[in-house]
């Protein structure tokens, strides 16, 4: 992180709960001038102040930090709507539905943004009985691989995980499934929409 908390952050937080600089000061027993000097990034807050801060506002000390306000309008979930967070460092998958602020080993994720599979990510899908056999033309090495494949629907998600040196194949239950996503340690996230 390249900064602590900016004055556009700040500024936008009380401006957004109808609060004047005087009124957040007195809040948190600090004076205006000093609201002032860290609107116009002259200052900052001091680190004690952290949790008063995201207390007056309603918001969280990682929300308040990276800037991020995370507003959730829509609270009922949609399993098509999935995000995966794939860190980095320790190839830790997290989904969730929604908006999300989510840091791992001290980095901020964002979304991976699925692509349509392409020659080198070939991925082909069988229907045998009730499920999907599913199969990606991919080496599954050490240091290149396909990390998982999930299958997704509108209210549920299957995911299996899959290990270097293992085969690159897996099956899912066919019910509501609409797309299968599989996620290249290398490449990214890969998509394909199931045709019916």
């Amino acid at each position: 992180m390249d900064q602590y908390i900016t004055g556009k952050t700040i500024k936008a937080l009380r401006e957004n709960n109808g609060m004047t600089q005087a009124e957040v000061a007195e809040k948190l027993n600090v004076s205006d001038k000093t609201i002032s000097k860290w609107e116009t990034s002259k200052g900052y807050p001091d680190i004690s102040l952290l949790e008063p801060i995201s207390e007056l506002f309603g918001i969280t000390i990682t929300e308040l930090l990276s800037g991020d306000i995370v507003k959730n309008i829509n609270v009922s979930a949609n399993m098509m709507r999935s995000k995966f967070y794939i860190c980095p460092v320790c190839g830790n998958i997290l989904h969730c539905m929604g908006e999300a602020v989510i840091h791992c080993h001290g980095v901020q994720l964002i979304p991976c943004q699925p692509e349509a599979t392409d020659e080198n990510h070939k991925m082909s899908i069988e229907k045998v009985e009730d499920e999907y056999y599913v199969h990606i033309e991919h080496e599954m090495k050490k240091d290149h691989y396909i990390s998982f494949v999930a299958a997704v629907s509108d209210d549920r998600i299957q995911m299996v995980k899959l290990y270097p040196e293992g085969n690159a194949e897996t099956r899912f239950q066919m019910r509501g499934v609409r797309k299968i996503l599989f996620y290249c340690n290398r490449d990214g996230l890969y998509s394909m929409n199931i045709k019916k």
